[in-house]
């Protein structure tokens, strides 16, 4: 027996509908893989390893942005104790390496920031929520060699390294729990 068009386009449209509705997408903010308790995160200033000026902050800011953005949490930047959960990060490295040099000008023109960094979200009980002990993030910047026109780059390669990891991170936690 032979399907008439409309039966066997319905039936296509009902499988493209059943494969869609799995897909994973949800609301801004609907972190539902949080537990339904969380409703307050503090995050406290990202400690530091490394000798490196200013990271730790940049990577909180970003980190503190990227969960407001993402969720329906009220975040604090204080660890007062009267958070549902808290989110510690520890920069254990950060390094700076050349990667090209400019034979003209005896000078490295462009380096790799990389930052090894360990998160751990824990509810106010103790009980670990979240932890990845070694995220590796890096962020590739260039160097002007004529010293009259010098510009420093590398903070600004430091604040969108800062921003990839907070949304990789902020999608970890929200996604994966």
């Amino acid at each position: 027996m032979r399907t008439s068009f409309p039966a066997s386009c319905l039936a296509c449209c009902l499988l493209v509908g059943l494969v869609f509705t799995g897909c994973g997408y949800h609301s801004l903010g609907a972190a539902t893989h949080l537990p339904p308790d969380v409703h307050t995160l503090a995050i406290p200033q990202f400690a530091t390893r490394s000798e490196a000026y200013h990271t730790d902050t940049a990577m909180t800011q970003a980190v503190i942005r990227e969960f407001v953005a993402r969720t329906r949490l009220h975040v604090t930047p204080s660890d007062s104790g009267d958070s549902d959960a808290v989110l510690h990060g520890t920069i254990l490295e950060q390094t700076v390496t050349p990667l090209t040099y400019n034979t003209n000008t005896q000078q490295s023109s462009s380096f790799l920031i990389t930052l090894v960094v360990a998160v751990t979200l824990s509810s106010h009980d103790g009980r670990v929520l979240y932890q990845n002990k070694n995220y590796v993030f890096r962020q590739q910047y260039q160097s002007t060699t004529d010293l009259a026109t010098f510009i420093d780059e590398s903070p600004a390669a430091e604040e969108r390294l800062s921003r990839d990891f907070a949304r990789a991170l902020v999608a970890d936690v929200i996604e994966s729990l």
